[in-house]
């Protein structure tokens, strides 16, 4: 019985142009499994089967209570499972590592490893807080791993709603959907970590719902692991000091708060004429101008989404009131056409 995560993996991996023998194969699943699934076009609802319990459940409360009692340092695994021995665990010393390796900080910085991929491969999605509070304001932000052209959209809350419209409006500024859609571990999109095996994560069906409709398989990092993606997270930085701390102190200069209108009213204009316009320190390149070449290894919007993904040009852009729901995100062409670019076919 196929979970639905792997019949999203086939239908994505069909779209994306690979032959059935191959998913076959990745997948490690026979070609006439791939052809039926292939054939469906809603994902099977299974009931839910109770997890079988292992022999170390019973004591990852214990672990978990000495792990944070020892901080900021570290009892080994050795000694751990000493104390979970004489306590009755009656497994091994391997189980128990894998359980506890995740709550493991390094001790010294890990030297930057600069992970490059190919235009088209990988987007990475992340939500950064701006302020907390009666009256919060998040930022959704996308950005594209080869060329580093980035979108953003703000919000009041990260719930699951909030990353799915935040993805979906991020497809349809760049136009096209990348392969791979590189997230963190946050609830509102993955219910729960290696649920299937390792590395087999169980996700939100509106979100797998979401993947085999646009065709990108969403891809989680490891706990504890941000700098997996670094191109997302260094962006979140540059947000906030290059937008974010001189709109608000502009705004405060007419008694006025930054709020989620504001914020989406003026994000547009600077990210096509600021943000992607600027030197990027790793690439050594403008953004927009590496976009150029990523879009051709895009994948192209569904067809559902096609027409409505045409916007009209943006009026001019003005500070308003927060009680003025004014939304000026637009496609990245609407923004070369207002501002005198030729940006390729988004």
């Amino acid at each position: 019985m196929l979970t639905k995560e792997t019949f999203v993996d086939i239908h994505v991996h069909f779209a994306q142009g690979q032959s059935i023998r191959k998913i076959a194969r990745q997948l490690g699943i026979s070609r006439n499994t791939v052809k039926h699934h292939l054939q469906q076009h809603q994902m099977p609802n299974y009931a839910q089967r109770a997890q079988p319990a292992t022999k170390l459940a019973p004591f990852k409360p214990y672990l978990v209570q000495r792990i944070e009692q020892a901080k900021p340092d570290w009892i080994p695994a050795t000694v751990l499972f000493d104390e979970v021995v004489q306590r009755g665990y009656p497994g091994g010393i391997a189980q128990l590592r894998r359980f506890v390796c995740q709550f493991k900080l390094c001790s010294t910085p890990e030297p930057v490893v600069r992970f490059e991929t190919l235009p088209g491969q990988q987007m990475q999605i992340d939500f950064t807080t701006i302020r907390l509070g009666k009256r919060p304001l998040k930022a959704f932000v996308a950005t594209l791993g080869y060329s580093r052209a980035t979108f953003v959209k703000f919000f009041d809350n990260e719930r699951a709603h909030a990353w799915q419209q935040g993805l979906k409006e991020a497809f349809e500024y760049f136009g096209r959907v990348p392969e791979q859609v590189l997230c963190d571990n946050a609830k509102a999109l993955i219910i729960e970590r290696d649920a299937y095996a390792q590395g087999e994560h169980k996700l939100h069906d509106e979100m797998l719902q979401m993947s085999k409709d646009y065709g990108f398989k969403l891809v989680a990092c490891k706990p504890y692991r941000a700098k997996t993606k670094g191109k997302v997270e260094r962006f979140n930085h540059y947000l906030k000091n290059s937008f974010v701390v001189p709109l608000s102190a502009e705004l405060r200069a007419q008694n006025l708060e930054l709020d989620v209108q504001i914020a989406n009213a003026k994000v547009g204009p600077w990210l096509q004429r600021v943000a992607n316009q600027r030197i990027h320190g790793t690439t050594l390149a403008v953004p927009a101008e590496r976009l150029r070449e990523e879009v051709k290894q895009l994948l192209p919007l569904p067809k559902f989404v096609q027409g409505a993904s045409q916007h009209k040009c943006a009026p001019d852009i003005r500070i308003v009131p927060p009680r003025e729901s004014i939304n000026l995100q637009h496609p990245m062409n609407v923004y070369e056409a207002l501002f005198g670019g030729d940006h390729a076919t988004a």
